[in-house]
């Protein structure tokens, strides 16, 4: 089965997880046999800059002492052969330097987001 997951909340998790809950599930798809691809749009596209570090995150006397590592987990999902696009505009809006993405992202324009769903048999949006 085709599958594209289209993941629009970001940091979904950061606070009781060490990884973004919805990026972990399409992993785990895939090792199960399905293939799937995931779009990232609105503001997880800053999920694609390299480096980020959430060790600071600190709710009064809770510190997150295993912070997300996103670019490490979507460079994981890269080599299992999972495709990631992100929408342009989305990337354009933010004013993120694309020169500090992790490598094998597709960027497409939003208007290309219909003729890629077209190309898969299920579209999950999260």
């Amino acid at each position: 089965m085709k599958i594209l997951s289209i993941v629009e909340s970001a940091y979904r998790g950061t606070i009781e997880e060490q990884d973004d809950t919805i990026l972990w599930l399409n992993h785990i798809f895939q090792n199960g046999g399905a293939e799937v691809s995931v779009l990232l749009r609105g503001n997880s596209v800053n999920y694609l800059l390299k480096n980020q570090d959430a060790s600071g995150l600190q709710f009064g006397g809770w510190k997150q002492t295993n912070p997300p590592e996103l670019d490490q987990d979507l460079t994981a999902m890269l080599e299992k052969g999972i495709a990631i696009y992100a929408v342009a505009e989305d990337v354009r809006d933010r004013g993120l330097p694309q020169d500090k993405f992790i490598a094998g992202i597709q960027l497409i324009p939003l208007g290309e987001v219909a003729e890629l769903c077209d190309r898969f048999e299920q579209v999950w949006h999260w």
